[in-house]
């Protein structure tokens, strides 16, 4: 299939090659043009725009940072929805708020264009392996017919209902994240002030009822000292402001996520937005001074 691609970072670079490794034709734009020689070394074509990428694809993805970026380059003045063909599909994969996929999903259907949003979970390791989460709202017609690419770039596509609910869904798994990277970060740092070695903690406790793939994914990254960003903390922070926005809207409070949340951003108050949110137990290590990390 011919595919416009647009967003090539982190997490889109690596879906996109799996795409191309596939067999796919894939138009591609991003605003570093260092990322496209890349992808055209894969066997993309690069694009001088976002509507160049779009026009005339059977189906198009967006991968981009937030909710205004998507709305931006799907509805702006020169937005793809401009050069997007009738009965054509949208497939946003960013990570954004439920209503604002509603809304960018209506202006879409004025002209005849369908839209599932279909963010993703696994971070860069799982995007470079083609092993993701994705988490598909819209119409099931159109979920039915595009799953098997999107089983080219994750493990699973999982239909969660109407237009928005996708997003709805992803947020609730940075809930998740969110609150599971902060209980390790909180527990290995009671072990290492209790003078307890963490990695044997871990190999203790990791095949038990407290075992999980984020534990496994993060807590061997806090042990090495390593905060290289498979998924940026202000990525994050934006997910989580994300969700109280839309708790709030339904007449929720999300007590456990606000306080989080405030780790988080002292984080970034203290220059860390940039590191993997792994990085939360720096927020430990600065409140007791003991490191978690073998690296001293």
């Amino acid at each position: 299939m011919k595919i416009g691609f647009i967003g090539l970072g982190i997490m889109g670079k690596p879906m996109c090659k799996n795409l191309l490794k596939a067999g796919h034709e894939c138009l591609v734009y991003d605003i570093m043009e260092e990322t496209m020689k890349e992808l055209a070394q894969c066997g993309a074509i690069s694009c001088g725009s976002a509507m160049e990428a779009a026009a005339g694809r059977e189906l198009v993805i967006t991968m981009l940072p937030n909710s205004p970026h998507v709305k931006e380059v799907v509805m702006g003045e020169n937005g793809i929805r401009n050069s997007m063909e009738r009965g054509s599909i949208l497939v946003d994969m960013s990570s954004i708020a439920p209503l604002a996929s509603r809304e960018i999903g209506l202006s879409l259907a004025g002209k005849g264009i369908e839209m599932l949003d279909a963010p993703v979970s696994g971070g860069e390791p799982k995007a470079i392996d083609g092993t993701l989460s994705i988490m598909v709202g819209g119409k099931r017609e159109i979920y039915d017919r595009i799953k098997e690419i999107l089983l080219v770039m994750g493990s699973s596509a999982v239909y969660c209902g109407e237009l928005g609910a996708g997003n709805t869904t992803k947020l609730a798994n940075q809930i998740v994240v969110a609150l599971n990277i902060a209980a390790c970060s909180e527990a290995f740092t009671l072990a290492q002030m209790a003078g307890v070695d963490p990695a044997l903690v871990y190999e203790a406790i990791r095949g038990g009822l407290a075992g999980s793939t984020v534990m496994d994914a993060k807590v061997p990254m806090m042990l090495e000292g390593e905060d290289k960003p498979g998924f940026r903390i202000d990525l994050h922070i934006k997910d989580l402001n994300n969700a109280l926005d839309t708790a709030h809207g339904v007449g929720m409070g999300l007590p456990l996520t606000s306080q989080v949340m405030e780790m988080l951003q002292q984080l970034r108050a203290d220059g860390q937005g940039q590191k993997d949110h792994s990085a939360l137990v720096k927020y430990y290590e600065k409140m007791t001074g003991s490191a978690v990390s073998k690296k001293k």
